[in-house]
């Protein structure tokens, strides 16, 4: 029932997004989640929803309540007041109730933040983000020292869009769009190993449903299974500095094959690595176009 109900949650959520195809990013007066693009988003935001038929009940419940005591025992309408001292039934009532509605909250509450910290399968990939007053640096671990890929992820700036190809602002928007963005296979269990250099910072996806602290001298762990292609923005969300606005986080979910060509390349030539995927992915999407068409 749960998995229905995120399906259909994240079916309106999808329809009613606009922006680059199967990417999440922000929009203008935005007022609910991105589109999820993992299994542990929709499970957040089916929590979300799940939470606010407690919640909303509740809320109108104390209003009532209050506006009734206002009402009823004001000064002029109630001259003599009750000198009751309790009242067994309401005690009872106003005990098992909030309990009943923690318990309700509680098990759903502590499934999902064991599916967070547990991932289905042995992640296949483990990068290292490391947050810096003001950017971020990407490690990818592999066994061998001449396979690993590693690189500096700084905003981009306006004067850099034509040298790297991101003129487009729907797809690459300003203050989010990076020169370098992690890019990751779909439907692989990425491990994230989050750190910093100097202050505490803080890796957020939120399509992802990832929010972690960036700690100098610790090393936190997260995962994630991407399970939609395209290109997802987030930010460093823990104050650190001056320029905290200006140290997004972008990733680049694409097919295994791409991946793997990507991975191969950018051990040698990061920036050729990065152009011929953004090319790759342009292919395809007009290839998809002409298919459209046809049909």
């Amino acid at each position: 029932m749960r998995k229905f109900v995120a399906s259909l949650w994240l079916s309106a959520l999808t329809l009613g997004a606009t922006g680059t195809a199967l990417a999440a990013q922000p929009e203008d007066w935005q007022y609910r989640f991105q589109p999820a693009a993992t299994a542990i988003m929709e499970q957040i935001q089916w929590f979300e929803a799940y939470t606010l038929w407690f919640i909303v009940p509740i809320t109108i419940l104390v209003m009532a309540l209050l506006a009734w005591v206002i009402v009823r025992y004001r000064a002029s309408a109630n001259p003599e007041p009750s000198r009751t001292s309790h009242n067994t039934l309401i005690e009872v009532i106003w005990t098992l109730g909030p309990v009943l509605v923690l318990l309700f909250l509680a098990i759903p509450s502590f499934q999902l933040l064991t599916a967070q910290y547990t991932p289905e399968e042995e992640p296949e990939i483990t990068i290292k983000a490391t947050g810096v007053q003001w950017y971020w640096d990407y490690e990818y671990q592999a066994e061998e020292e001449d396979a690993s890929v590693s690189f500096t992820s700084l905003m981009l700036q306006e004067d850099d869009r034509e040298a790297t190809g991101k003129e487009d602002t729907a797809s690459y928007p300003r203050l989010l769009a990076v020169d370098n963005e992690v890019v990751v296979p779909v439907d692989t269990t990425v491990r994230l190993l989050i750190t910093a250099s100097d202050v505490i910072h803080a890796f957020a996806m939120p399509a992802f449903g990832l929010k972690v602290d960036a700690v100098p001298g610790r090393i936190n762990e997260t995962w994630f299974k991407a399970e939609r292609e395209g290109l997802y923005y987030g930010q460093c969300s823990e104050l650190c500095g001056k320029d905290h606005a200006y140290m997004p986080i972008a990733i680049r979910v694409v097919s295994r094959d791409q991946y793997s060509q990507w991975l191969d390349a950018a051990a040698d030539d990061l920036e050729g690595a990065n152009r011929a995927l953004m090319a790759a992915i342009e292919n395809d999407k007009d290839e998809e176009k002409v298919a459209s068409a046809a049909e």
